[in-house]
């Protein structure tokens, strides 16, 4: 379990059991406290009125203990963001997004979004060995209809192939399905895919794909953010989509009707700026309806895409910003990089001294220079990104010239 202690692995497995996934108010309060200091005051029944009734119907049955043993006898790990393995990098959109949300309506307004609300999950259960922390640097999900066609299936079948061969890992969400093919497609080509459950990974779900998550874990990952033996409610489908929209750096939707889990996902992706990508379908197909619709959306389209070169100039694009485009923007005040900077933690801060503002540096120089762990520089990178104070360029990280204002 790397550096995470037996006390942090407990409450972050007691609040991934205690409410459900994407609950705003619990999010807040281990966010305020830290996840023992919030479990502590969920057992003690100090906290507000909506965590309360968001943490009452479980508290008297809750065994973080017994889920955690019952993970090592399915070889499932905990993985939570004091862990080195956590995918900041990918979790970081949602992070901010978070963040925004609180500090325009705080955790007392929230009501219950349907579609999940855009934040951070409180743990993941994790199978299989491939990089969790580098999600989202380069991927892609393939998502769309469980009641897909021949020739959505083919398609994403093929799109995996070509991606995975090339070494992109290829998300998605273990249905019937597209889901179904894109991750077989990736398998096909001994490349890395990753199935993002609704379920317990005890439980794989649908039953029929519980080959397909064995063979994912070998050669990806299996990931859910419900522990074991969490059944595959319709409300955790949707909350999942948002895991999808952020573990890929874009969304591909290969087929899709006008209302589908698909525009879930893609609803997330916008949230989150997450680059979106549809594969156009025969007119007279109602399983394309919705990716026609995509493609005709205003004021944000999304980009048609055929093929695996399209999808890899959509999301390379994505992560590296223009060289020329970056050269002509015109200094930022120092205050402004200055307020920026104060409103992150010290140790990220660190990070951004150990970068140069012309000459780019890869994690391991910036790691030396900063004096800070290689693991944490990864960590903070994503931070300082969205934050607009650093570029991430083909050969390394530069200090941004015009960092944006942090928006919280």
């Amino acid at each position: 379990m790397g550096s995470m202690s037996s006390d942090v692995m407990l409450a972050r497995a007691f609040l991934s059991r205690i409410a459900e996934p994407a609950c705003v108010p619990v999010w807040a309060l281990v966010r305020r406290l830290g996840p023992i200091g919030a479990v502590a005051a969920i057992r003690a029944g100090d906290t507000s009125d909506e965590v309360r009734s968001a943490t009452s119907a479980r508290l008297a049955a809750i065994e973080p203990e017994a889920d955690l043993e019952a993970a090592e006898r399915h070889g499932i790990r905990l993985v939570a963001p004091e862990h080195p393995e956590w995918p900041h990098f990918a979790l970081g959109a949602l992070e901010r997004a978070a963040l925004v949300r609180l500090a325009a309506h705080g955790p007392k307004h929230h009501k219950t979004d349907e579609g999940g609300a855009p934040i951070p999950p409180l743990a993941l259960w994790v199978r299989g060995d491939a990089e969790l922390a580098a999600l989202g640097t380069r991927s892609v999900a393939i998502v769309g209809s469980r009641a897909s066609t021949d020739y959505g299936n083919l398609v994403a079948r093929e799109l995996a192939y070509a991606l995975a061969s090339r070494d992109v890992p290829v998300v998605s969400g273990g249905a019937h399905g597209i889901d179904g093919s894109a991750h077989r497609g990736a398998l096909v080509a001994d490349g890395v895919t990753v199935v993002v459950s609704a379920a317990g990974l005890d439980r794989p779900y649908p039953p029929g794909n519980a080959d397909l998550f064995a063979r994912a874990a070998e050669r990806g990952l299996v990931i859910s953010e419900s522990p074991p033996g969490a059944a595959p409610h319709r409300q955790r489908f949707l909350t999942r989509n948002r895991l999808i929209a952020a573990f890929g750096t874009g969304t591909v939707v290969v087929e899709a009707a006008y209302r589908s889990g698909a525009q879930n996902t893609v609803r997330h992706c916008r949230k989150i700026g997450r680059p979106v990508m549809a594969v156009p379908g025969p007119v007279t197909s109602t399983m394309s309806a919705g990716c026609h619709d995509l493609i005709r959306f205003e004021p944000s389209p999304a980009t048609l895409v055929t093929s695996a070169d399209d999808v890899l100039a959509v999301i390379d694009s994505s992560v590296v910003p223009s060289e020329t485009a970056a050269d002509v923007r015109p200094e930022a005040p120092p205050d402004v990089r200055r307020a920026a900077l104060d409103a992150l933690d010290p140790s990220v801060r660190r990070v951004f001294d150990g970068l140069r503002s012309r000459h780019a540096a890869q994690v391991d120089e910036i790691a030396a220079r900063s004096g800070v762990p290689v693991v944490d520089v990864i960590r903070s990178l994503p931070l300082l990104e969205l934050n607009g104070l650093v570029l991430a360029r083909p050969d390394g990280y530069v200090v941004s010239p015009a960092p944006a204002p942090s928006p919280g």
